[in-house]
């Protein structure tokens, strides 16, 4: 055999392999990961670099393999809402994301500082990359939301807690998202609603049964149950369709705050009259 058989199509089946095009390497990349995933001890892992070297290798960016990671760091699992309740009410999360410039400590400083002046909230937890609040409670923020001392729709305070999370992307640009957490409002708006509903329904058994009792006209009470119980529908409705308003008005919220962060119209704040008389709890 000479040495130009060895090498021809036949007897070397790698070299008449076709290169793969985009879409084709994007599937056996995510294949290779999931069986890599399948297969890796718990303490498995890639480093950053690694990462960014293997998208170099595949001609990927670094710039995107960073940006890639910080959404993957900031990624807020978001329940898939199903059923009538989900579709009544809305969400139990709004939240929203944005690449803006400036450093992490940056970020966070111009978000606190916005959230405890302009909406009306109070620090709940911090860590390195994230803060949380919660709504003021107390008699001043009372106060402040109550009477709209500011002039503001304070969107943010029906939530149970708001939470900003910043990664840096490189030196001078970070992955902000901001998430509002709406479970308990929503919860209690479905219980008002099931309520009101079922107080309805038992009001107009109710006026027909004393009715027949008293041996007064069916057909009068049989219509002022139905519009008994159709008031209490419609009440129950209005509640839902206000949830559904205020998630709307939270996520609107989240997205104007980034809006005035990208074009840095958040700036630090100086002590109020308010934060003198009472102080934001740390």
């Amino acid at each position: 055999m000479t040495d130009d058989q060895d090498n021809s199509p036949a007897s070397n089946p790698r070299s008449a392999i076709q290169p793969l095009d985009r879409t084709g390497l994007e599937r056996v990349l995510a294949r290779a990961a999931e069986l890599q995933a399948l297969t890796a001890e718990p303490s498995e892992g890639m480093s950053e670099l690694q990462l960014e070297e293997v998208g170099k290798e595949v001609g990927i960016s670094s710039e995107h393999i960073r940006q890639a990671l910080a959404e993957e760091r900031t990624r807020v699992r978001v329940p898939e809402e199903r059923g009538t309740v989900g579709e009544w009410f809305g969400s139990t999360v709004a939240t929203a994301s944005r690449i803006v410039r400036g450093t992490q400590a940056e970020a966070l400083a111009k978000l606190d500082s916005w959230m405890q002046g302009e909406e009306c909230l109070r620090p709940r937890r911090r860590f390195i990359d994230r803060l949380t609040w919660e709504a003021r409670r107390d008699l001043i923020g009372s106060i402040q939301t109550g009477f709209n001392l500011r002039g503001r729709a304070y969107a943010l305070t029906p939530a149970s807690e708001v939470g900003a999370t910043v990664v840096p992307i490189d030196a001078d640009r970070v992955l902000v998202r901001l998430d509002a957490d709406l479970s308990v409002s929503r919860r209690r708006s479905v219980g008002w609603s099931g309520v009101t509903a079922g107080l309805s329904l038992v009001g107009a058994g109710a006026l027909v049964t004393l009715s027949n009792v008293l041996g007064g006209s069916m057909l009068v009470a049989g219509v002022t149950g139905g519009v008994w119980a159709f008031s209490g529908g419609v009440a129950s409705i209005a509640i839902a369709r206000a949830q559904q308003r205020r998630l709307a008005r939270a996520q609107l919220a989240l997205e104007q705050v980034l809006d005035r962060l990208e074009h840095g119209e958040i700036k630090s704040r100086a002590a109020t009259l308010l934060d003198l008389i009472v102080p934001s709890r740390r």
